[in-house]
This record gives structure tokens, C-alpha cells and sequence, in this order.
């Protein structure tokens, strides 16, 4: 099946067993002083398990105000070097080969991270995320953070690692010396290629120094940073030969910064194709020799080997692809690619939670993070458990509790799995939704999970089998409130337009602007409608992280679709909408009119079973209205509680 795969590859003296790599991705596992916890040592050894050929950490801090998120790791203590030498042994236990990244967060952190220290940078320019104002570094504090880099990499050479990895992409210190957007520098370490560069040089060769020449030292770098005024490809080429003449032993390419508003996405959403940055590692290949390392939205294995056989890179990295199934490798190697649980690029949990500053989770792995606390072993008794609703949370309730050894029976009042999950699909660039339904009714099935399509679950089915458990994932039904002329035959929820049960008319408003409603625009515009969004907050899209928001932006505004924001839709005509606003009251045509005001949750069944059943757990929409994210966690913990 696989052409190259799993043929091994040397970095350096360091033999990859494959060419699958986890890349460095912040996961707020560490201890506040940079420390390994032991929560963290389980993540990474899920991957090791899991069969990767080489993982890498997160980005490790050269010090204690080097970091971007408070609780990642670090080395620039030598009394840090045991508990990260307990992850390396831990790792060696496999097959996989571990590295360790190091950085500075430079601009992109901000003093509420670093106990109150300004962010430096080359130049007192602030990053338009963060805001803070950075100070300009001096050229004596240059030569410390070098300094700072080589005891650093010293440090990861006696903690084990088999290799370090410099981080110069992504908009941190090394990426913002990098780019002419960031650097306005005068001196020695600005203006031109060769002054820009001079600080990556200056610490590649000290860290080469203290690591020696047979230890893997690798750069990772932007291809492209994706905005007015960054480096572009072409510069990348130059920077990359450079490498190369250094003696870098591999490059591993990313795209874009964390800190600007751009398309070259770090961390690409489910909008953006799959493998879409290979044409950039491509460029890279014809340029070097050195490995080359390649990474954006690639989740399939077949997709990773095809990369590879048409000799576009030397190693795959998938970042969220690991998170959402860690055993993805010895899945693929063993042929059994159908098992393997994607990655569907909704970021609701790895992305959205780094600037909480929480360890990241996972929609698709609920048990992504809880490694060391969670026991599939099965249960000495098990039990008959009927489950309420196939959503998400459903869903997941019912695979753990019968992966657990219970009796599991699943109701669904539909004829189909997913609940709201399947709607959700149907909007322009969201079809990825679906492998997650399809990936648990497969699952389901080989765990002889009973399922019970257009069969809702009723107190009198209860009351006669008298399971032993009850799980309610009901989930939610959408919010129509009392609107005047809301009961109009013109007026449809917008999952029924996203699954086409109903046909618009031309002039469509929409009430409410949050992920749904923008979905639902995005939807109808795409098929050449006049679509006009009303919203009564500031802002559409509030739900949405920051690079999906700007994605589905864009599609709003490439095929026109008007936005009222702050404004209250208050009466339904027969052929109009009447609006209100801090300008006052305003009249729209409209031939249809799509409600997407949110969920309610559906309680009717949890209520009915008080008395009747004494282990009911009632989860996910059914409790409050959040999203699949909290659902798939809750619908897991029911299924991991029952005893």
C-alpha cells in the first residue's frame, strides 16, 4: 500500500524508523517552571506507542521569560535536565526518536506570561495579535540569547533528545530578526539577507559547537510568512541554501506567523485543502539536498506517501493528525486505514485553548491529554446501558462504554447518526465533519453496539427493560422565540436549509450571525443568493476561532452578503423583515427568512426518568447548550464512569 512510508531515513546519524513526524505543537502540559510532568511524558508516549518515527517537543524556552504560553517546557536550568531525561527514557523504550525544540517567544508573548517582563524583539514593533509593545533588544542582549540558545541545546543533548530543533518560523525571535516586516534594525543584525540572518547564524553555530557534529541539528522556518512587507518564498530558497552550507542537517518547513492576520496558515482550518504548502516544500527539494520536512493538513497516509514518492519532501509531519489519532502509524502499517480516527481541522480544542492557557483537547480524541488517568481495562460486571440520542456526545458514550465490556444499546429518534453533527457537514468546506460520525458508527459496529434508528428512547421502554443505566445525550433543538410572524410558512430553521429539506427563495435574511448563521450564509451565497445576515451582537462569528473566523469571512464578503450587526429583528412580514438599530427601525425584502438563534436544551426525557431509573446521566446538549467539542468529552466520561 505505502511506497515509502515506512522506509527509515537518517538525519544526521540519527536513523528515523519512518517518515512520519510530530511537530512541535504547544500542549500546556509542562509545569509552571518548565519541568516535564508526568501528564505530559504519557502524551508524548501515546505517539511512541502510537509508532511515529520522530516526534518533537514543543517549543522549549532558552529562559524563564523566553516563554509564550505559561506551562511549556524548558531547559535553561541544568536542574530541568532530569525530569526531561525521564521523558527521553520513557520514549526510548520504542521505536520512535525524540527532538527537542528551542526558542524565544519574542513579540509574540506578553508580560501577563512572563511575570511581568516586557516582550523584546529587534524592534520596538508590537505584534498585531498580542499588542504589547516590545523593547528593542540591545546588542549585548543579543549575544546573551545566544549564549542562551547553545547551553540550551546542551542541555537537551544531556536530557537525551536525539536531535534539537531551532525554531525560526512562525513569527518568534529568530522568524521576527528573519523578516523585513519585523527587523528595522541599522546595525549589524538588520537591513539586508545577510544582517537579518546573522542572529540564526550566530546561534546555529554555537549550538553546533556544543552538540558536536554528529548530532542532529535541524531549523524550522516559514516558507512563507503571508503578509505584506514578510519574507516570501523566494527569500526562503536563498535562506535554505544558506542552510545547507552551514551544515543544518534537515529543514522543516511551516507556513506563515502566529501573531498576523494572515492566509498562510500556521494552523490551517478545515476552509483550507489538504497538503495545500506542499508546492512550498516542493520548491525547497529542488533547491537542496537536506531533508526536508513538510507539514500543513496532511492527516492521510496515503496522501503523506504520495508527498513522498513524488519526491516533494523526505518526512511528513502531522501535527493534529497525532492529536486526534496517535496511533495512526502502526494503523496505517498494518492496513487497517479505515480505524483510523482523522483529524477533521475544527481546532476547537488544540487551537482555542492556548491563549487559556489549559492543557489543549481534542474534539475527535476526547482521551487526548488524560493519557496517564484514564483505564479502558474491562469491568468486572458489566452492565446493560441504554443511551438517548446519537450525537456526539451519544455517540462517544456509547464506544467507550462498550469498549469498556458494558451492553450497550443505542437510541436515535432519526434515521441517522450524528445529530446536529450532520448538518454542521453541509456547509461549504465543513464535509470533514462527517468522517468523525462515520468513523464511531463503524466503531460502534465492531464493538456490537445495538443501534436503534428512528426509535426515540421513552419512559415505557424503561420502565419495561429496566436497564441498568441510562445515558440522555438528547442534545438540543433550535431556539424559535416569539418573534411576530415567526409561524410563517417562510420562515425556516436553518438546519433544515443546510440538509435540504427546504428550497429559499432568492432574498434570504438570516437571524443570527454565530457560527451557525454565518455557516448557513456562506451555504446559501455560495448558490447565488442575496443573503443578509442580522445579528444582535457587536460582531459575527464571536464563536469561531480566529483563523477559521477569517476564512468563512471571506466567503461572506466575496459573494456580498450584507451584515447587521447590533441590530434586532423584530417583526416578520409576508415579503419583509422589520429591523431595529441604534439608527432606529429599518425595512429588508425577504422571500425566506432562516432562524439560527442557537439551541435549547431538549430535557424532556431526563425529566421523565426521575424515579424510574436510578443511574441516569444526563450529558452534552441535553444539559446545556456548548458545542460537539464539550459534547464528545461529556459523552466519553459518561461512557469511562460506568462502573
Amino acid at each position: 500500500m505505502f511506497k515509502k512510508l515506512f522506509q527509515p531515513e537518517k538525519i544526521n546519524q540519527c536513523v528515523i524508523p519512518n517518515r512520519l513526524v510530530v511537530p512541535a505543537m504547544v500542549t500546556n502540559l509542562c509545569n509552571s517552571d518548565g519541568t516535564a510532568s508526568d501528564r505530559y511524558i504519557a502524551y508524548h508516549e501515546e505517539k511512541a506507542k502510537g509508532g511515529w518515527g520522530l516526534i518533537i517537543t514543543e517549543n522549549y524556552a532558552i529562559n524563564e521569560n523566553a516563554m509564550g504560553c505559561k506551562y511549556i517546557g524548558g531547559l535553561w536550568r541544568d536542574d530541568q535536565i532530569a525530569s526531561h531525561r525521564k521523558l527521553t527514557d520513557t520514549i526510548h523504550k520504542y521505536d520512535s526518536k525524540i527532538f527537542c525544540q528551542i526558542y524565544h517567544a519574542g513579540r509574540q508573548t506578553s508580560e501577563h506570561v512572563n511575570g511581568g517582563v516586557q516582550p523584546v524583539a529587534p524592534s520596538a514593533i508590537p505584534c498585531p495579535a498580542l499588542k504589547e509593545m516590545p523593547r528593542e533588544l540591545g546588542i549585548d542582549e543579543i549575544q546573551q540569547l545566544v549564549s542562551e540558545f547553545a547551553d540550551c541545546a546542551r542541555r537537551v543533548k544531556e536530557a537525551g533528545f536525539d536531535g534539537v530543533e531551532i525554531h525560526a518560523g512562525h513569527g518568534y525571535l529568530i522568524a521576527e530578526f528573519l523578516s523585513p516586516y519585523a527587523n528595522k534594525r541599522t546595525d549589524k543584525y538588520g537591513g539586508n539577507l545577510d544582517g537579518r540572518i546573522l542572529f540564526l547564524k550566530e546561534i546555529y553555530q554555537a549550538v553546533r559547537k556544543e552538540v558536536g557534529m554528529d548530532y542532529p541539528v535541524t531549523i524550522r522556518l516559514s516558507a512563507d510568512e503571508g503578509f505584506l512587507g514578510g519574507r516570501d518564498i523566494s527569500e526562503t530558497r536563498v535562506l535554505a541554501q544558506i542552510f545547507e552550507e552551514w551544515g543544518v542537517d534537515a529543514l522543516h518547513m511551516t507556513m506563515g506567523v502566529y501573531g498576523d492576520r494572515n492566509k498562510a496558515c500556521t494552523v490551517p482550518p478545515m476552509y483550507v485543502g489538504h497538503a495545500w504548502a506542499v508546492s512550498f516544500s516542493e520548491e525547497l527539494k529542488k533547491t537542496v539536498n537536506m531533508p526536508i520536512i513538510t507539514v500543513n493538513r496532511i492527516n492521510d497516509p496515503r496522501m503523506a506517501d504520495n508527498v513522498l514518492a513524488l519526491g516533494k519532501a523526505d518526512f511528513i509531519a502531522m501535527g493534529r493528525g497525532s492529536l486526534a489519532d496517535p496511533h495512526l502509524p502502526n494503523k496505517a502499517k498494518a492496513g487497517d486505514v479505515a480505524s483510523i480516527r482523522y483529524c477533521i481541522g475544527c481546532m476547537q480544542g488544540c487551537l482555542a485553548s492556548l491563549p487559556l492557557g489549559v492543557p489543549f483537547t481534542c474534539l475527535v480524541n476526547p482521551s487526548l491529554a488524560r493519557e496517564n488517568s484514564l483505564d479502558y481495562s474491562k469491568v468486572a460486571s458489566p452492565k446493560r446501558v441504554f443511551i438517548a440520542g446519537a450525537g456526539p456526545a451519544g455517540l462517544e458514550a456509547a464506544r467507550v462504554a462498550a469498549t469498556r465490556g458494558h451492553k450497550v444499546t443505542l437510541f436515535e429518534k432519526t434515521g441517522y447518526l450524528g445529530g446536529q453533527f450532520r448538518s454542521a457537514a453541509y456547509p461549504p468546506g465543513k464535509g470533514e465533519l462527517a468522517t468523525y460520525t462515520a468513523w464511531l458508527g463503524r466503531e460502534l459496529e465492531k464493538l456490537g453496539v445495538e443501534i436503534k434508528l428512528n426509535t426515540p428512547l421513552t419512559k415505557a421502554i424503561v420502565a419495561e427493560a429496566r436497564p441498568d443505566s441510562v445515558i440522555v445525550a438528547t442534545g438540543g433543538k433550535p431556539a424559535v422565540p416569539p418573534i411576530k410572524g415567526i409561524n410563517q410558512p417562510h420562515v425556516v430553521l436553518a438546519e433544515d436549509v443546510l440538509l435540504g429539506n427546504v428550497v429559499t427563495g432568492q432574498r434570504v435574511v438570516i437571524a443570527g450571525g454565530g457560527e451557525v448563521g454565518g455557516e448557513t450564509a456562506a451555504h446559501l451565497a455560495m448558490q447565488q443568493k442575496e443573503v443578509t445576515v442580522v445579528e444582535m451582537r457587536d460582531r459575527l462569528l464571536q464563536e469561531l476561532d480566529g483563523v477559521s473566523k477569517l476564512h468563512l469571512m471571506s466567503v461572506l464578503e466575496e459573494y456580498d452578503v450584507k451584515q447587521y450587526p447590533n441590530t434586532k429583528l423584530c417583526e416578520i412580514g409576508e415579503h419583509q423583515v422589520i429591523l431595529e438599530n441604534a439608527q432606529g427601525r429599518m425595512e429588508l425584502e425577504a422571500d425566506t427568512v432562516v432562524i439560527a438563534l442557537g439551541y435549547a436544551p431538549v430535557k424532556e426525557l431526563a425529566e421523565e426518568l426521575q424515579g424510574v431509573v436510578d443511574d441516569a446521566i444526563v450529558i452534552g446538549g441535553a444539559v446545556k447548550t456548548s458545542n460537539a467539542l464539550v459534547a464528545a468529552r461529556e459523552g466519553f466520561d459518561a461512557g469511562m464512569c460506568l462502573a
